[in-house]
């Protein structure tokens, strides 16, 4: 599948990127190189072919959830533009 710049442009747009001319011409092409590199795949016969799920037959270790803590509440606080010895003070938006 071909994209043209401008697809490219309004994808760019959804995706929040503001590219110029030059960009949207080499992201339309990298894109329509990869829509056919999914299009072989597609055609790819994988009758029989049981799916795979990872590459790894193990369980993956797993540690218990305990609540622990790293730091004092000075160390904490240290960096805050300003506490009250205790908490952060932010400040209101009026």
């Amino acid at each position: 599948m071909d994209v043209s710049p401008e697809l490219a442009a309004k994808i760019a747009t959804l995706a929040r990127l503001r590219l110029d001319a030059d960009k949207l011409e080499r992201f339309a092409g990298q894109m329509g190189d990869i829509l056919k590199y999914m299009e072989t795949l597609a055609a790819v016969d994988t009758t029989g072919v049981e799916p795979l799920y990872g590459p790894v037959a193990h369980v993956a270790p797993t540690r218990p959830d305990e609540a622990t803590r790293t730091c004092s509440r000075d160390e904490v606080l240290h960096n805050a533009p300003e506490t009250d010895g205790r908490f952060f003070i932010v400040p209101k938006i009026v």
